[in-house]
Parts: structure tokens; sequence; C-alpha cells
């Protein structure tokens, strides 16, 4: 019997009696399935999934949570904990019927620590948050490339920044989490404190419990040379292996990527991408100003039609990936690459025209982020030179099949040069081999689970 089997049932005579008693314990922080505002509540930021819970609790502090988490446990309920919904994806295949989703997008703010370089930050944060409040300090954090992501979900899966290759994936700056276990309790887990919770946390994320606050290290960066290269889609070739080719002796210090972009003729889109094709080269350098324009001058010498390298303040690193900044219906799919030689780049050009593709995209990651420090917890490195992720728009729910299949075919191209191996963070769609991601981590991950979460309680976008 799996964990996934454990699941606690609810008899369906017992429905109305689980939701009257939800709504005496925790009264307008709870919405249930027939209360105005439950639709909107239950949608996550990937609209292209539909989430159906039992009910979906809104808690405003660690105690609400608390509550939350005992007052389901007595109705004989799951719990789903989720911030933004950014990966909601990945709970697809999961039956939330007699599941609360607790719904942290309240829980927000940060503190900051300019001396320890430190920042704690509540659980449905943003990176958004964090980057306000740290930039007045000189410091940045190793966030994604999009700042409406949340901060813990993004965190504890592991975490791929445009400081990767020289820092690491971003679950090793977790200096704490705080988090509410399955008993109800409200538990700080650290090097020091549950140490066995916190290796877990770091990878293992909500299947663990609700976690309402982490610590971070912050990184002593107030300005970075960043921004994009682009050209047609017509020069994608020739792009792409030059890219490629340059990766290969890039430093450590520069973390970009390469895509290529089908848009749609939209009249909100700016008209250099309206119903254009392009391939894209962005990223950042942590290098001085000649150094990272002499790094960049092969690049530049394919005369870009748009060139935005250039020091800037750090907190506007979120804005070079251009990801959408509204809640966006997708479909994404991805790989571990251990190299990318010629053969591997025109497999990835020609996926790109795969109908349905609108992204197809390749992170140079390695350095740092193959390293795997001292004290690190359940993820704390990453296999693979590349990773390739592809991205599909899902317009109306019947396009949901062909757009799956068409991001799935542009990461089929790559199979000859595939690892076993999967980003956590990249992980937002049902029948991932998750146990890929968590690699030799996987058996004592699942035996933790069983001990901190026998009942399987938590029901996660990322099971163990």
């Amino acid at each position: 019997m799996s964990l996934n089997d454990l699941a606690i049932d609810v008899p369906h005579a017992a429905v109305g009696a689980a939701a009257a008693e939800l709504r005496a314990a925790l009264g307008a922080r709870v919405v249930l399935r027939d209360d105005p505002g439950f639709d909107a509540a239950r949608t996550p930021w990937n609209i292209a999934v539909s989430q159906h819970p039992f009910a979906v609790a809104l808690p405003e502090s660690a105690d609400d949570v608390v509550e939350v988490v005992r007052a389901a446990t007595l109705c004989g309920l799951r719990v789903a904990p989720q911030s933004t919904g950014h990966a909601a994806g990945a709970l697809a295949d999961t039956d939330l019927t007699h599941t609360v989703l607790v719904s942290l997008r309240a829980l927000r703010g940060v503190t900051v620590d300019p001396e320890a370089r430190t920042a704690r930050v509540l659980g449905g944060s943003l990176w958004n948050d964090v980057l306000e409040a740290a930039g007045p300090h000189g410091l940045t954090a190793l966030h994604g490339s999009a700042g409406d992501v949340s901060v813990v979900g993004y965190t504890l899966s592991g975490g791929l920044s445009f400081y990767a290759r020289a820092h690491g994936l971003a679950v090793n700056a977790v200096r704490a989490v705080e988090v509410v276990t399955a008993d109800g309790a409200l538990v700080r887990a650290s090097e020091d404190q549950h140490p066995d919770l916190f290796w877990a946390l770091r990878g293992g994320s909500g299947a663990f419990g609700v976690v309402v606050a982490i610590e971070i290290d912050l990184l002593p960066i107030a300005e970075v040379f960043a921004g994009m290269l682009l050209w047609d889609v017509s020069r994608a070739a020739e792009v792409a292996h030059a890219w490629a080719q340059w990766t290969g002796s890039a430093p450590e210090t520069a973390t970009t990527a390469l895509r290529i972009m089908n848009f749609p003729p939209l009249p909100q889109l700016p008209p250099f991408l309206s119903g254009r094709s392009v391939i894209v080269i962005d990223g950042a350098i942590d290098e001085t100003d000649a150094a990272a324009s002499a790094l960049l001058a092969p690049l530049r010498a394919l005369q870009p039609e748009i060139d935005t390298f250039a020091r800037i303040p750090a907190a506007a690193v979120v804005g070079v990936h251009m990801d959408p900044p509204e809640p966006t219906p997708s479909v994404t799919w991805h790989a571990m690459l251990g190299a990318l030689p010629r053969e591997a780049v025109d497999a990835f050009v020609a996926a790109a025209q795969i109908p349905g593709v609108f992204v197809q995209e390749v992170r140079h990651v390695g350095g740092a982020v193959n390293r795997r420090p001292v004290g690190g917890g359940a993820i704390a490195s990453l296999d693979g030179e590349y990773l390739v992720h592809t991205i599909g728009m899902v317009p109306v729910p019947e396009a949901l099949p062909a757009v799956t299949a068409a991001v799935r075919a542009g990461v089929a191209a790559v199979e000859p040069w595939r690892i076993d191996a999967l980003a956590l963070t990249f992980i937002d769609a049902p029948g991932a081999e998750r146990a890929a991601a968590f690699g030799p981590a996987w058996a004592r991950l699942r035996a933790l689970k069983l001990a901190y979460d026998p009942a399987n309680l938590f029901a996660a976008a990322r099971p163990v």
C-alpha cells in the first residue's frame, strides 16, 4: 500500500456535518462550496487547472493555520497547502474532494536583517515582496524568473535563479522553516531544532506540513549586469548554436537561458513580439561591466535586434525573463540534459516549430547547481548541465490534450541527451516521475513522511 492510498475518507452522509464543523471552528476563515467567492478562492495562478476542494481556508496568521489543520483533522479531512498555485498542475491528479485547500495568499510579509543578511519570509509571500524589502539594503536573493512566484514553494523545491551557477540552488539558502505539522503543532525546524524535519522540508516541503515562514540568506548584490538579446526566429539555428558553444566556456558568474518564443497577434503585446516568433538569450552576469561586456562580445557580434544587457538594480532582474504578469493557463514539461551537442541544438530548434508550443527553452545550469553543500537537505543539488523546458498555452479547456501532447513532444525531441534527473520546481503537471527529482533522498523522505504524517493528512503538489 502506498502513502497516497492512506487518504482519509469522509462518508458522503457526513459531508454536511463536516462543513458545519469547519464553519463553526473557522468562521469566515473558510470558504465552503456554496459560499460566494468559492470559485475565486479555489482558482490557482495556473488557470488551466480546475481545483475542486471540499473547502478553501484563508488564514492570515500562523495561529490561523494551526486552527485550520486541527479543524480539518477533527472533521476527517485532508489538507493541501498552496501559496499561489503556479504549480497547481502537479496537484491535478490528486482528488481534493475531501481536502481543505489552505490558500496562504493573505499570509504575506518580509522582515530583513541587513547585518545578518537574512530575511524572514511569511508563507504566502512573493519574490517581489522580498526584493522590495531587501533592495534598500543593497541585498537580493536567489529568486526565480518571475516576481509573483511564491518564495516558499519555489525555495523549498530547489529553486533555479539567475545566480544559480555561482551560488547553487535557492533551497541551500534556507536557515530555518516554521511549519504546522500533522499533529497541529507549530514547529521551528533548523540544523539545531528538529534536524530530521529540517532535512525533509528542504525538498519535501508541503508533504510534511503547512509552511508559515522561512528564514533565508540574502546576497550582497545591489546591482548586476543583466538583460536580454533578441533576434527574429529566422536566426534561430545560428543563434542557438552560438549560445551552446558560448556556454561551454562561460564562467559560473554567468547564468543564462535560450528561448524560442511563438507569440500570437495580440494587441496587448508590444509590437516587437505581437504575431512574431523570436529567439532570445537572457540572464545575469555577476561581473564588472567591462568583464561582462567582454564575455557577451561573441553573442553581440551576431547583431541582435534588441540588446538590453546593462547594469541594473538587482530587483529588476525578475523582469528580464518576461514571464507572464497575470494568471495564465499553461502546460509545461521538462528534462535535464548532460550535454548540448550540435545534434541536440538542432533537435531543440526543430521542436520549437511543433504546433502548440509557445516557448521552447533551455537553461544553462551546471556549476554550483551540481555541487551538494555540506548540511544540505533532501534536495541540495541538481544533476545535468542544461534544463530543457517546453511551455504551451491552453486558451480553452478543450485544447488541453493537444497542448499537453505538444509540450511533451518538445521535450521528447532531446530524449537522446536526457539524464535521469528532474528539477522539482519545473514539475507542474501530473505524470512526472518524481522519484527522479528526489534521487537518493527518496527512501529517507518516505520514511520520514510516515513518521511525521502517518495518516497522510497533507496532500502535496509534489508528494513523497
